[in-house]
């Protein structure tokens, strides 16, 4: 993936779009719930004329029907679902389920080769450097006709696209990432983080309420992690043996000269700037800082010494919806652009007045609010609109860019 191919992307948005929705409807026109619309057809005026606006729970019983009653998966898509991912529940107070298949996972490597490349044009020197990531993994149920059940990043980090990726370039082993004792994995993140400190260029978690949380943990463990490395052995208690092993292995034997150079910045009376002290080739925190992660962004500013804080895309349950293209921009001043490939979008007009009134991707107009309705290819509800209640206001980058700019967080479905 390259930077030119977002700009062919971005700059063929409408065919992209038009393409796309046609390949879902053929794809699932006989479908229980697509075909009383659309009777097999995969016209697009059909398809805007007939198939109504819905919100998840006018849908909830057919996913129910797969997921409780080992229905097939024809029910809902013309492909077979592989799994079931966790929505957060940050939108509508509880959580949902949404059926996957690989595409999901195809469609989230994309993104993720895609804002790397973007952070490597705009800050040097970072491809042969790595990067402290707190990923975890929870616990994955499954459904009464046995479909695994999990959040987003855990249905990722379990998969052979994980697993399988070309390169690592994380300073903590897969054994560690993917421990499902969470205590244990974050002791063993920061630990390889220290032990490696020379070699990190990041710092990187899904949300910045996890990297506090990872300062907070180091400040009540830092003298343990310390002893870890004096004696080059791995705490007692980390009590999950590949978790163990490969920590072991980064350890390397007894290194007093390291242990004491960590306890002299850590003793310090004041902890700021304790990130760049501690790994003083840092240049930039990966993490998402805007909606309701903004709250973070003053103690991060504090633990980094005003590092550039990168939120490197806009992703929900439903749908990814693009990426941050000025990574080194402020906070506040974060806008994503679309990426036409993941769903097909529409948007209804919020404006006073509006009428109900539906456009196109390529169609919005600037200064304007839109609630955006979803027809989800990712994850498979290719035949739903849902609605998100997220409003923006739309301006272009390059004459053709599709930007969004998030003003307001998610609120009740």
């Amino acid at each position: 993936m390259s930077l030119k191919d977002l700009e062919e992307l971005t700059s063929n948005a409408k065919q992209i779009q038009d393409d796309l929705l046609k390949e879902i409807l053929t794809l699932n026109a006989n479908t229980e719930y697509l075909y009383r619309f659309l009777h097999g057809s995969s016209d697009k005026e059909l398809f805007k004329k007939h198939v109504p606006v819905v919100s998840y729970d006018d849908v909830k019983p057919y996913i129910e029907r797969i997921a409780n009653g080992g229905e097939p998966s024809d029910v809902l898509s013309g492909k077979p679902i592989t799994g079931f991912l966790l929505s957060s529940g940050t939108s509508g107070g509880k959580q949902k389920i949404f059926p996957i298949n690989n595409k999901f996972f195809e469609d989230m490597t994309f993104i993720f080769a895609l804002r790397s490349q973007i952070i490597f044009r705009h800050i040097k020197d970072v491809q042969e450097g790595k990067a402290i990531t707190f990923l975890f993994v929870k616990p994955q149920p499954t459904t009464p006709s046995g479909f695994p059940v999990s959040n987003a990043l855990t249905s990722i980090l379990m998969s052979g696209y994980f697993k399988n990726r070309p390169s690592n370039r994380f300073t903590s082993p897969d054994e560690v990432t993917l421990c499902q004792e969470n205590k244990q994995a974050m002791y063993c993140h920061l630990l390889c983080g220290l032990v490696q400190r020379d070699e990190v260029v990041s710092l990187a978690a899904a949300f910045a309420s996890s990297l506090v949380g990872a300062i907070t943990f180091l400040e009540n463990y830092w003298k343990e992690m310390c002893s870890n490395i004096r004696s080059g052995h791995v705490s007692e208690w980390i009590s999950d043996l590949s978790c163990r092993d490969s920590v072991s292995i980064i350890l390397g034997g007894p290194n007093s000269e390291l242990a004491e150079l960590i306890e002299k910045e850590c003793n310090k009376k004041s902890w700021k700037g304790i990130i760049t002290r501690l790994w003083p080739s840092t240049k930039f925190i990966q993490t998402t800082v805007t909606g309701q992660s903004a709250q973070y962004i003053p103690i991060l500013e504090f633990y980094s010494n005003k590092l550039p804080l990168i939120s490197p895309s806009y992703v929900s349950s439903e749908t990814m919806f693009g990426v941050n293209v000025n990574p080194l921009c402020k906070p506040e001043d974060v806008s994503y652009t679309f990426i036409p490939t993941m769903s097909y979008f529409e948007f209804l007009l919020a404006d006073e007045g509006n009428n109900d009134e539906i456009v196109d991707l390529v169609n919005v107009k600037l200064g304007s609010y839109y609630e955006p309705l979803i027809t989800n290819y990712s994850v498979e509800l290719f035949i739903i609109y849902i609605y998100i209640y997220i409003f923006f206001f739309f301006s272009t980058l390059n004459n053709h860019f599709i930007s969004i700019y998030v003003v307001i967080r998610l609120t009740q479905i």
